[in-house]
């Protein structure tokens, strides 16, 4: 369905939405704080490059000769490109790393480096699943193949009856997905969408092509050539980098909106959906783990999703603090604030939603 035949109600909890806003701006004001990248935002985006390059140069420089040091040299590559994708490219292709839209647009591209593609990103993200959310036929995110369901509005197959089990295996294949065919399907679907016309389509594609023949060319050629192991050590060495950082997004991403506690609301023949949109982004949203300040600082704060859902514009090393205000904001206008107090117990939840969608 078009994108403009959906709208939110502007009329449904006007005042949670003026009271949050109020308070969340006070909070910057009063305390004099920027809401964009501060000295921790500066040096985790240092550490994740390093943590991905690193390894990459040590390997191509054969520094790394034996089997078993390239491979973990390509799983310590893994964590920096989920670091990269986490913290670093998702702040900027939101605008809210720095003031400076050049800036933004300039660490944006970094996403480039580990397989993905700036327009993709902004349209099938920052559009579709953050206005969208949980919507289904619009949320790109609940679109997942044929033998997987996120949705209660999908098409039920009886092979999901196992989905629970097997779907661990297909979240390592997704960044592999994104890195070969799947941006060039989302390119098509975007048109079909009203999202862009023939030009702007034309033009994604030819970009995909270029990004996507310079992030083999140097990822996995130039291992090829120059590291010391077997060919097949290196494309195994790739290979395991994409799937402990699919599996590493997705059980971040799949915590945070396919769960037990989360809404799937459906527009009414008009195209309106029921709630203003932030109402909606708080029954659509989970929290998970905001005890934990070593995972939240490795995610990028999106264990804080209810937050980033709300106010994308500001800078993930703002949410453990306003995440405060969001929720006696919600507490007090009797809206939901959905949270698991653990990693695992979020990750137990997904999984039992899936069996949940699987057999219902």
């Amino acid at each position: 369905m078009n994108t403009k035949n959906y709208r939110f109600s502007r009329l449904s909890d006007e005042g949670f939405t003026k009271t949050l806003r109020q308070r969340v701006n006070a909070y910057f004001k009063e305390n004099n704080i920027s809401r964009n990248a501060n000295f921790n935002m500066v040096f985790k985006t240092i550490f994740m490059i390093a943590l991905y390059f690193t390894p990459y140069f040590l390997i191509i420089f054969g520094v790394l000769e034996a089997n078993w040091s390239v491979l973990l040299g390509w799983f310590i590559m893994a964590f920096g490109m989920s670091g990269i994708g986490l913290s670093v490219m998702h702040d900027a292709n939101h605008g809210s790393y720095s003031k400076n839209k050049t800036v933004n647009n300039i660490i944006s591209y970094i996403i480039t480096f580990v397989g993905g593609n700036v327009p993709n990103w902004r349209i099938q993200h920052n559009v579709l699943h953050h206005t969208y959310t949980n919507v289904h036929g619009m949320d790109e995110d609940l679109d997942g193949p044929p033998f997987l369901r996120f949705s209660p509005h999908a098409k039920r197959r009886k092979i999901h009856k196992y989905q629970h089990i097997y779907a661990w295996f297909f979240y390592g294949m997704m960044t592999m997905s994104w890195s070969t065919a799947k941006e060039f399907i989302q390119a098509i679907g975007f048109k079909k969408k009203g999202l862009t016309d023939s030009k702007r389509t034309r033009n994604i594609i030819i970009g995909l092509v270029f990004w996507k023949i310079f992030y083999f060319s140097y990822a996995l050629v130039l291992p090829l050539i120059f590291s010391p192991v077997s060919a097949w050590i290196t494309v195994l060495g790739f290979l395991i980098m994409h799937f402990v950082c699919g599996l590493t997004l997705s059980a971040i991403f799949q915590s945070a909106h396919v769960m037990e506690t989360s809404d799937y609301p459906l527009p009414n023949n008009e195209g309106e959906l029921s709630t203003n949109w932030f109402v909606h982004q708080l029954h659509t949203t989970a929290n998970f783990a905001q005890n934990n300040r070593i995972l939240s600082w490795f995610v990028g704060g999106l264990n804080y999703q209810i937050e980033h859902h709300l106010f994308p514009d500001i800078c993930h090393v703002h949410y453990r603090k306003i995440s405060k205000i969001v929720k006696s904001t919600a507490e007090q206008f009797n809206l939901p604030y959905n949270a698991q107090a653990t990693f695992i117990d979020a990750l137990v939840a997904h999984t039992k939603m899936l069996k949940q969608l699987g057999r219902a």
